[in-house]
C-alpha cells in the first residue's frame, strides 16, 4: 500500500521553525476529515495548495473534498509533517536530544530547513546580533553525515566479510545497511549510480565511504531552505551569502510570523487576505465588504507588511514552502473518482472528492492498488473514459483523474 509522504521540519531553537508550522497547518483550514490513520505528538497535518482539477472543468461550486480544502479552485490537499526536535550542535553524539532528534529524522522523504537569514540567533536560538546563518546550514548537513557515516562505519568490517562471504552486489549490501533509513532499493540504486567508477565494496577506503554517504543524503533528504525573517534589514546580505555557497539548492524566503498575523487578521474579518500572493485589502479597499474598519495603528500595521514584505517579496513565502518540497519529490496530485464522465464520488453531485500525492512516473495500478487495495481491477479509465494500461504513468494533467472498476466480489 505504500506509506504516507513525510516532510520534516527542523531547525534550531528561535529560528521560526514553530510560527511556520502553525502557518503550514492553520487550524482554520482543516475542513475535511482526518485523512491519516496514527498521528504522533509530533506530527501534524499540512495542506499543500494546488490548483484543483475542478478549475480545469469549470466545475469549483461542486467541489466538495473529503479531505482538506477547496476554494475557488485553490485545493489544500493534506500532507504529513514532521516537526523534528532537538536540534543541538553534536547532535549524532547524542547530545541534548541528539538521538531522538537524528532517528525521528529517518521517515523524513524531503526536509524544510528554517533558517533564521536576520543572523539575531545564535547556534542555540539565543538573542544575538550579526551572527552568520551559513553556519546552521552547513551544521546541520553535517550532523546528518556524522550520524550516518559514524553508523556505517562501526560495522564495516563485519560489512565487508558478509558482502564477500555471500557474494552480494553492492546494492543488496547497502540496502540491509541503510534500509533503516526508511530507504527503498530505487533510491539506494541513485545514490550509486551517481557515483563515477565505482569500484567494488571491499575495496573502499574511507573517502569512498564518505562520497556514497553524502551520495545517500542527497537522495535522502533533498532540503528546501527557508530564508526565514527574510524582511530583517540585515537578511539580504545572509541571504546573498547562502545562495552563492548553496548555488543548487532550493531556497524560499519567508516570513512566517507576518502570515500567522494576515491569517489571524483576515479570521477577525478586518482583511480580506489570500495566502501564497501580495493581496491584502481593508475596509479602505472594499468598502462594500463585510470588513471591520481599521484604527491608525492597524492601519500602519498593514501598509508596513504591504510595503516591507508583500510587494517586495510577493508573498510571505509559507505556501510556496510545501508547494517546493513537493516539486523536489515530483509529487503530483491525483483524483480518483467514481464516474469519470461527471467526476462524482459514490453518491451525491459532488466531484473530485479524493485526492492523493503520487510521485510523476508511478504506473496507475500503484494508485488503485494505494487506493482500492488488494482487489482484482477490470479496468481503468481517465478523462473521456479513455482506458488506460496498468503501466501507463502518471503525470502532470496527465493520468491524474482516475476512475478504477473492480471485478464484483473480488474485495476481500
Amino acid at each position: 500500500m505504500g506509506r504516507e509522504i513525510v516532510i520534516g521540519l527542523v531547525g534550531k531553537p528561535s529560528s521560526g521553525k514553530s510560527t511556520t508550522l502553525n502557518a503550514l497547518t492553520d487550524a482554520n483550514a482543516k475542513i475535511g476529515a482526518f485523512p491519516f490513520t496514527t498521528i504522533d505528538p509530533n506530527k501534524a497535518t499540512g495542506y499543500l495548495e494546488v490548483d484543483c482539477a475542478c478549475k480545469r472543468f469549470g466545475l469549483e461550486a461542486s467541489c466538495k473534498p473529503t479531505y482538506g480544502y477547496c476554494k475557488h479552485g485553490k485545493r489544500g490537499v493534506p500532507i504529513m509533517l514532521l516537526d523534528v526536535a532537538g536540534l543541538v550542535p553534536n547532535a549524532h553524539l547524542g547530545r541534548g536530544l541528539g538521538n531522538k532528534f537524528l532517528s525521528d529524522l529517518t521517515e523524513a522523504d524531503c526536509l524544510i530547513h528554517i533558517v533564521d537569514v536576520s543572523g539575531t540567533t545564535d547556534s542555540e536560538g539565543k538573542a544575538t546580533r550579526g551572527y552568520d546563518p551559513l553556519q546552521d546550514i552547513e551544521w546541520l548537513q553535517d550532523e546528518i553525515f556524522r550520524w550516518i557515516l559514524g553508523n556505517l562505519k562501526e560495522r564495516w568490517g563485519s560489512v565487508v566479510r558478509k558482502h564477500v562471504g555471500t557474494k552480494s552486489t553492492t546494492l543488496e549490501t547497502l540496502r540491509a545497511q541503510l534500509g533503516g533509513y526508511y530507504a527503498n532499493k530505487n533510491l539506494i540504486a541513485k545514490c550509486l549510480d551517481d557515483i563515477p567508477n565505482l569500484p567494488a565494496l571491499q575495496h573502499w577506503d574511507e573517502e569512498m565511504i564518505e562520497t556514497v554517504v553524502r551520495s545517500f543524503m542527497k537522495h535522502k533528504f533533498p532540503t528546501v531552505l527557508a530564508m526565514n525573517k527574510m524582511d530583517h534589514p540585515d537578511s539580504d546580505k545572509n541571504v546573498s551569502k547562502i545562495i552563492l555557497r548553496y548555488p543548487d539548492s532550493k531556497c524560499v524566503l519567508t516570513s512566517s510570523i507576518t502570515e500567522i498575523l494576515l491569517r489571524k487578521l483576515a479570521a477577525q474579518k478586518y482583511i480580506k487576505y489570500e495566502p501564497g500572493t501580495e493581496f491584502v485589502d481593508t475596509k479602505d479597499d472594499l468598502p462594500d465588504e463585510d470588513l471591520k474598519p481599521l484604527d491608525d495603528k492597524l492601519r500602519n500595521r498593514i501598509e508596513n507588511i504591504r510595503d516591507l514584505v508583500l510587494y517586495r517579496f510577493g508573498s510571505t513565502g509559507t505556501v510556496q514552502l510545501l508547494q517546493t518540497a513537493t516539486e523536489l519529490l515530483q509529487l503530483i496530485p491525483v483524483y480518483t473518482v467514481r464516474n469519470i464522465h461527471n467526476y462524482t464520488g459514490a453518491s451525491g453531485s459532488e466531484v473530485f472528492r479524493n485526492c492523493l500525492l503520487v510521485k510523476k512516473g508511478t504506473p496507475v495500478i500503484s494508485v488503485a492498488r494505494k487506493v482500492m487495495g488488494d482487489v482484482t481491477i477490470a479496468a481503468i479509465e481517465t478523462v473521456g473514459g479513455v482506458r488506460v494500461g496498468e503501466e501507463d504513468t502518471v503525470d502532470v494533467n496527465k493520468n491524474d483523474i482516475l476512475s478504477f472498476r473492480i471485478v464484483p466480489g473480488s474485495h476481500n
